[in-house]
């Protein structure tokens, strides 16, 4: 990722601590669940690598091509009889685009325009949308005493966290776009 190198390192933070979080996940998780999990957590540790500052190490052009076969076998995996994740398809397919634009520029995004400027301005407004349809959602109106306090699970699982994960991968797939 080009742009301040400050940036790429807290966006790196942000997607790899939403990775292992989903990750750990997995573990509590079953069936669908424990698919989406696997694929959040493949979303947000592959962004961490994409967001690392172009300045500390430079991927060569051959394993952008790897990036994208990846994530494009999680999208088709996404969308495939029986997935209902058509946002980690949209997520997936937003990877691979950044990846081809990334391997088109050469060095990590060394400094050039890359991508297509409509589907970037696409993608941005989807991403964008996402997040200002789910962020308002993260905030909880519960009634003052009359609240009930949450059961810890025993296998650490934090099913409220799910959708803030989502939401700063969101708003972390806007700070790359925009990058490209």
């Amino acid at each position: 990722m080009h742009g301040p190198a400050m940036s790429g390192w807290l966006l790196m933070v942000l997607c790899s601590a939403t990775g292992l979080y989903c990750l750990i996940r997995m573990r509590s998780c079953r069936g669908a669940d424990r698919k989406a999990a696997g694929g959040e957590a493949l979303m947000g540790l592959g962004m961490a690598v994409m967001a690392v500052p172009a300045t500390v190490f430079t991927l060569p052009s051959w394993q952008w091509v790897v990036y994208a076969v990846v994530f494009g076998a999680a999208a088709v995996h996404a969308v495939r009889p029986g997935g209902r994740h058509l946002h980690h398809a949209v997520g997936c397919l937003a990877m691979v685009y950044m990846a081809a634009a990334m391997a088109g520029t050469g060095a990590h995004g060394a400094h050039t325009a890359g991508g297509f400027p409509l589907l970037t301005g696409v993608l941005l407004l989807y991403f964008a949308g996402y997040v200002l349809r789910s962020g308002p959602r993260l905030v909880s109106f519960a009634p003052v005493g009359g609240g009930t306090v949450p059961v810890a699970d025993p296998a650490g699982s934090r099913p409220e966290l799910v959708p803030a994960c989502r939401v700063s991968m969101a708003t972390a797939m806007l700070v790359m776009l925009l990058a490209l």
